[in-house]
């Protein structure tokens, strides 16, 4: 079964499990803020679907904003990275969807066709 990270109010979101359902494709539902990912969740997931780690960030987010990481972000390492991500589930892009070998990141009605259908 598909692990969906979601914010629950995040309008993207809906769309993306309107999506699984109208397909009915099933998936658990996960709120992002409450159960963000640990660190090492986060690296078996990189690791495993050779995502690249700067397309985790919810870069659109206030929280994003709010600590500068527009400017920081290209000089911090992958380790002070998966740090960051695993400590505030704001700053992780969502809908987070994983499965096995498989994510996406975000909502695209054409990357969900081609990798949950």
């Amino acid at each position: 079964m598909i692990k969906f990270y979601q914010y629950p109010n995040c309008t993207t979101c809906k769309k993306a499990a309107k999506f699984l359902q109208s397909y009915g494709v099933s998936y658990e539902p996960i709120d992002i803020v409450q159960h963000t990912p640990t660190k090492n969740e986060f690296k078996d997931i990189l690791e495993r679907t050779g995502i690249e780690i700067n397309k985790m960030f919810n870069t659109h987010g206030a929280k994003y904003r709010e600590l500068g990481l527009k400017d920081k972000i290209g000089t911090l390492s992958d380790d002070e990275k998966l740090d960051l991500l695993a400590s505030d589930g704001m700053l992780v892009k969502r809908p987070l969807a994983v499965l096995g070998d498989k994510a996406t990141v975000g909502f695209k009605e054409e990357e969900y066709k081609a990798t949950w259908l």
